[in-house]
C-alpha cells in the first residue's frame, strides 16, 4: 500500500502544481487581453473614422479631435500605455501565441509614438484630412451595419463637428512637402462632389425627424469645405516647402518597426548590391540570341572591348526591351488586360498545384479620384470587426493630364510581357492572398498589424517559379520582363534608403531607374512620387522577398529529399502575417 501512495502523491501534487502554473499562465493572459481591449479602445476613440471604417462602432457619433490639448493628451496615453504593457504584464509568463502578439503591440506603440514624435501627419501631411473629411460621414449612410436612425443620428453628430476640425486642420498644417500638398488638391474636387452631390442623395434615406438638422449642418459644412480648397490651392501651396526625407534615425526606426526583419539592415544592403550585379547579368545573357538578330550589323565582340563588359550589358538589354516594349495594350484595354492576367495565372497556379488559393474572387475596379495620388494601386480590405472575406483591388485610371508621349511611355513599362510578372505581384496572388489567410487568424493583433514585407515579398517568390515550369511556354521575353522587375525590386530597396536617408535628388533617382534599371520615365516619375508619399514602402518587398528565400534555404535542409514547394509556401501563409523573425522561427520548428 506504501509503494503505491507515494507516487500517487507525487501525481497530485504534480496535477496540483500544474493547475497552479497553468491558472498563473491563464491570470496573465487575461490581464494582456485586458490592458490590450482598453488600449485598442482609446486607439479608436482618436480615430473615430478609421473605427468606423473597421467596423468598431462605439465612436460612430464622435469626429476626430486634432486640437493640441488632444493632442498631447493622446501622446500622454500613449506612454502610459507603454509602461502599462511592460510593467503590468509579464510578457514571459504569457502564452507562447500571446508573446508575439505582446511584441507586436510595443512596436506599434512605438509606431504610433514616432508618428507623434517625427512624422506628425496632422501638421505635416495635407492628405490625413482628406481621408477623414471624405469618410467620416461617408462610412456611416453607405455601409447597413445599424438601424438607418442610428447612422444618421451618428452622421449628424460628426457632421455638426466637421467646420471644426476643418478649422483644426487649416490652424494645424504648417509646412508640409510639395508632393503632399499637390496630391492632396488633386483629391479635393471629389470631396466636394460627395458633399455636394452624393450626399444630398444619401439624405433622402435619412428619417424625416433627422433631415432638418443633417441639412442646416452640411449647409455649414459646404462654405468650410470651399474654404478650405482654396486654403489648400493657396496659402497652404505657397508655404509646402517642408523636407520630404525622413533623415537616418526617423527612417530606420519605421523601417525596423514596420518590417521586423531578421537579416540586419546592413546585410541587406550588401546583398542589394550583389543582386544588382547578378540580374542584370542574367538579363544580358537572356538579351545575347535576341540581340544578334535584332541588331546584326553590330559586333557584340567589337561592343564589349570599345565599352566594357559593363556598359556592354546596358547596350544589349536596352537594346532588346527597346525592341519589344511596343507590344503594350491600349489605355482604354489596360484593365481588361490585367483581369487577361489574372485569369491565366490563376490557372496556372491551380493546375501546377502551387499553392492554395482561396475560393472567394478579388474584384478589380479604377480606384475613385479621392484615394488618388498616395499609390497607384491599393488593396481594399473588409473591415476588421465586421467579418466578411471580400476584397477589392483598385487601379488608378490613366491620368486625364496625360499627353500621348506621357501614356505611351507607361504603357511600354507595362507591356504585353511585364503585365504577368506585375499582375502576380501586386494584383493576383499579389497582397490578397497573404492578407485573405491573416484576416482568418484569430488574432485581432495579427489582423491589424500585418508585417507587410512578408505580404509584399511572398509573391516574388512564385515569379521564378513559374518561369521554369513553363508559364508563358518558356518565351525568354517573358523572362527578361521577369528578371526586369526583380531588378526593380532592388532599386526600390536602394532608393528608399538613398531618398529617405541620404540625398538623391529627383533627377538623380530618375537617371539611375531609367539608366541601370531599364524603366520609362513615366515609371520613374511615378516612382519617385511613391518613395515620397510612402515611406518604408518601396523596402517591403526586397526585405521580405530575401527574408522568405532565407526561410527557404532552411527549411530545404531540414526536408531535404521529402521538401514540397507547395507544403512551404502552405506553412509560410498560415501563421498570419507574423513580424519576420518570429516567422522563421515557426516554419523550421
Amino acid at each position: 500500500m506504501r509503494k503505491v501512495s507515494i507516487p500517487l502523491a507525487i501525481i497530485v501534487f504534480a496535477f496540483l502544481s500544474m493547475g497552479l502554473l497553468l491558472s498563473q499562465e491563464n491570470a496573465e493572459d487575461e490581464k494582456f487581453k485586458k490592458v490590450l481591449d482598453t488600449y485598442l479602445d482609446e486607439l479608436w476613440k482618436f480615430y473615430p473614422t478609421a473605427a468606423t471604417l473597421c467596423g468598431y462602432h462605439n465612436y460612430d457619433n464622435k469626429l476626430e479631435d486634432l486640437s493640441n490639448k488632444n493632442l498631447e493628451k493622446r501622446h500622454g496615453i500613449l506612454d502610459k500605455f507603454n509602461q502599462e504593457f511592460v510593467a503590468k504584464v509579464d510578457k514571459f509568463q504569457l502564452s507562447p501565441e500571446l508573446q508575439i502578439d505582446h511584441e507586436m503591440v510595443i512596436d506599434a506603440l512605438d509606431l504610433e509614438l514616432l508618428k507623434h514624435e517625427n512624422l506628425v501627419p496632422w501638421e505635416y501631411n495635407p492628405i490625413f484630412y482628406n481621408e477623414i473629411f471624405m469618410n467620416c460621414i461617408r462610412s456611416l449612410l453607405t455601409e447597413e451595419f445599424a438601424p438607418i436612425g442610428t447612422r444618421s443620428k451618428n452622421a449628424t453628430e460628426r457632421m455638426k463637428n466637421l467646420t471644426k476640425l476643418i478649422k483644426q486642420a487649416k490652424e494645424n498644417l504648417k509646412t508640409p512637402p510639395q508632393v503632399f500638398t499637390e496630391a492632396a488638391i488633386k483629391q479635393f474636387p471629389a470631396i466636394m462632389d460627395f458633399y455636394r452631390n452624393e450626399l444630398p442623395t444619401l439624405i433622402e434615406q435619412v428619417p424625416e425627424a433627422s433631415k432638418p438638422k443633417f441639412q442646416e449642418y452640411l449647409a455649414k459644412v459646404l462654405p468650410a469645405l470651399k474654404d478650405y480648397q482654396n486654403f489648400l490651392q493657396g496659402e497652404l501651396l505657397s508655404r509646402s516647402t517642408g523636407n520630404f526625407r525622413l533623415g537616418s534615425q526617423a527612417h530606420l526606426r519605421l523601417l525596423r518597426l514596420k518590417m521586423q526583419n531578421s537579416i540586419p539592415i546592413q546585410e541587406l544592403i550588401a546583398q542589394a548590391e550583389a543582386d544588382y550585379s547578378n540580374i542584370r547579368r542574367e538579363m544580358a545573357i537572356v538579351c545575347l540570341p535576341y540581340f544578334r538578330i535584332m541588331y546584326p550589323n553590330l559586333s557584340m565582340e567589337q561592343l564589349t572591348a570599345q565599352r566594357g563588359e559593363e556598359e556592354f550589358r546596358n547596350i544589349a538589354i536596352k537594346g532588346v526591351l527597346d525592341k519589344i516594349k511596343v507590344e503594350h495594350t491600349t489605355k482604354d484595354e489596360f484593365l481588361n488586360d490585367v483581369k487577361t492576367a489574372i485569369g491565366e495565372v490563376k490557372n496556372f497556379l491551380t493546375d501546377n498545384q502551387f499553392v492554395e488559393l482561396p475560393q472567394e474572387n478579388l474584384t478589380i475596379e479604377p480606384m475613385p479620384l479621392e484615394s488618388q495620388g498616395i499609390a497607384w494601386t491599393r488593396l481594399v480590405s473588409p473591415g476588421l470587426y465586421n467579418g466578411s472575406s471580400t476584397f477589392s483591388f483598385q487601379i488608378t485610371p490613366f491620368p486625364e493630364d496625360w499627353g500621348e508621349e506621357q501614356t505611351s511611355s507607361f504603357l511600354e513599362e507595362y507591356n504585353k510581357f511585364l503585365i504577368y510578372f506585375w499582375t502576380i505581384r501586386e494584383v493576383y496572388p499579389g497582397s490578397f492572398v497573404p492578407l485573405y489567410y491573416t484576416r482568418k487568424y484569430e488574432s485581432i493583433v495579427r489582423r491589424l498589424y500585418p508585417n507587410m514585407a512578408l505580404i509584399k515579398g511572398w509573391p516574388v517568390s512564385l515569379e521564378e517559379m513559374l518561369i521554369k515550369s513553363g508559364f508563358g511556354n518558356y518565351d525568354l521575353k517573358l523572362r527578361l520582363n521577369q528578371l526586369k522587375l526583380l531588378l526593380r525590386t532592388v532599386l526600390d530597396f536602394q532608393l528608399e534608403l538613398n531618398i529617405h536617408q541620404g540625398t538623391m535628388t529627383k533627377e538623380q533617382a530618375i537617371a539611375y531607374m531609367t539608366g541601370r534599371g531599364f524603366q520609362t520615365n513615366a515609371e520613374a516619375e511615378r516612382k519617385w512620387e511613391h518613395i515620397i508619399l510612402n515611406p518604408g514602402h518601396c523596402a517591403y518587398t526586397y526585405v521580405g522577398y530575401q527574408e522568405i528565400l532565407a526561410m527557404e534555404k532552411e527549411y530545404k535542409n531540414i526536408k531535404g529529399d521529402s521538401y514540397n514547394q507547395k507544403e512551404f509556401f502552405t506553412k509560410l501563409l498560415s501563421y498570419g502575417a507574423l513580424p519576420l523573425r518570429h516567422l522563421s522561427k515557426k516554419i523550421l520548428e
